[in-house]
C-alpha cells in the first residue's frame, strides 16, 4: 500500500468517524432531536400517581441533555376507569409551561391542538413518540385524526405508542386499544411499578430523599407541588388510595415509558432516576 493510498484510506477514516458521530448526536435513544416529538398523555384519573409522574418527566426535560427535544403534554387523556377526575392545572403548568393541554377541560380543543403538532411534525419528516401515562384512548382520537386527514402517511411506521400497564389497557375502551393497536408502532413494555423486569421501578413506599439531588428552584417547586396535590387527592371521595405514595413514599411509575424511550431502561429505581437526572449530577 503505497502513501497516497494511505493517505486517502486515513481521510475516509475521519470521514466516516464523523458523520457517525453526528449522527449518534441527534439521538436520544430512540428519539430524534432534530426532527421528532415526544408526547407524555396522563389520564390523572383516579390514581395520583400521574401527578408524580409529570414531574418525573418534567425533571428528564430540565436535564441539559434533553434542550432539544420537542414535547407536548396532555392532561385528561384518562379512558372508561371509573372515578374522579384529580386536577392539577398548577402543576402542569410548572412543569411544561405553555406545552400542554387540558383534555379533561376542553377534548375537542385538546385534540385540535396535538393532532396540529403532530401533522407539522410528520410533515417535517419527524416521528412521533407517545408515552400513554395512562389509557389510550386520547391517543387513538389523534391518529384518527391522522389517518383520516393525512391517508398517505404510514402512521403503523411514524407514531409510536408505549404502555407499560395492563391495568391501563383494561380500562381503555376496546375499539380504541385494537385501533391503536392496528394503527400505530405499539410498544408493550413490563410494568413500571416492579424493579428487576426489564425498564425501571419506580414505585417506592419508602421515602425517597429527591430533595439531596434537586437543587433547580423551578424543580423543587414542581415537586412540592405534585406531593402535595397527590397527598390532597390520594384515597379521597372514592378515588384510587396510592397505598406507597400514602405511607410517604413516590410512585412515578408511568415515566418508565419517557425512560423506554430515550434510551434510560437500564436505570433501576427512583434512587437511580434521581442520581441520573437530578440538577446536582450536571453541575
Amino acid at each position: 500500500m503505497n502513501l497516497k493510498t494511505i493517505q486517502l484510506f486515513l481521510i475516509l477514516l475521519l470521514l466516516s468517524s464523523c458523520a457517525s458521530e453526528e449522527s449518534s448526536t441527534k439521538f436520544i435513544g430512540k428519539f430524534n432531536i432534530e426532527k421528532d416529538l415526544f408526547l407524555a398523555h396522563f389520564d390523572c384519573k383516579t390514581d395520583v400517581d400521574d401527578l408524580h409522574s409529570v414531574a418525573g418527566v418534567a425533571t428528564m426535560l430540565s436535564n441539559p441533555r434533553f434542550t432539544k427535544v420537542k414535547y407536548h403534554a396532555v392532561a385528561g387523556a384518562y379512558g372508561i376507569q371509573e372515578g374522579l377526575y384529580v386536577p392539577a392545572n398548577e402543576l402542569f403548568d410548572g412543569a411544561f409551561g405553555n406545552n400542554w393541554s387540558d383534555a379533561h377541560l376542553d377534548f375537542d380543543k385538546a385534540l385540535t391542538k396535538v393532532t396540529t403538532l403532530v401533522s407539522e411534525t410528520l410533515a417535517k419528516n419527524g416521528n412521533i413518540w407517545i408515552a400513554d401515562a395512562g389509557q389510550s384512548d386520547f391517543s387513538a382520537a389523534v391518529i384518527r385524526n391522522i389517518r383520516d386527514n393525512y391517508p398517505s402517511i404510514e402512521t403503523n411506521r411514524r407514531i409510536n405508542v408505549v404502555q407499560h400497564s395492563d391495568w391501563n389497557e383494561s380500562v381503555t375502551d376496546s375499539i380504541n386499544l385494537n385501533y391503536v393497536k392496528s394503527n400505530s408502532s405499539y410498544h408493550k413494555i413490563p410494568d413500571g411499578n416492579a424493579t428487576g423486569n426489564g425498564t425501571p421501578g419506580f414505585r417506592s413506599s419508602k421515602n425517597i430523599n429527591w430533595q439531596n439531588q434537586i437543587s433547580n428552584p423551578k424543580l423543587i417547586k414542581v415537586w412540592t407541588t405534585a406531593i402535595e396535590i397527590a397527598n390532597k387527592y390520594n384515597g379521597k371521595e372514592g378515588r384510587y388510595n396510592n397505598s406507597a405514595i400514602a405511607e410517604g413514599g413516590l410512585d412515578f411509575s408511568d415515566v418508565s415509558e419517557t425512560c423506554w424511550i430515550f434510551g434510560f431502561g437500564s436505570i433501576m429505581d427512583a434512587e437511580q432516576f434521581f442520581e441520573e437526572f437530578g440538577s446536582n449530577s450536571n453541575e
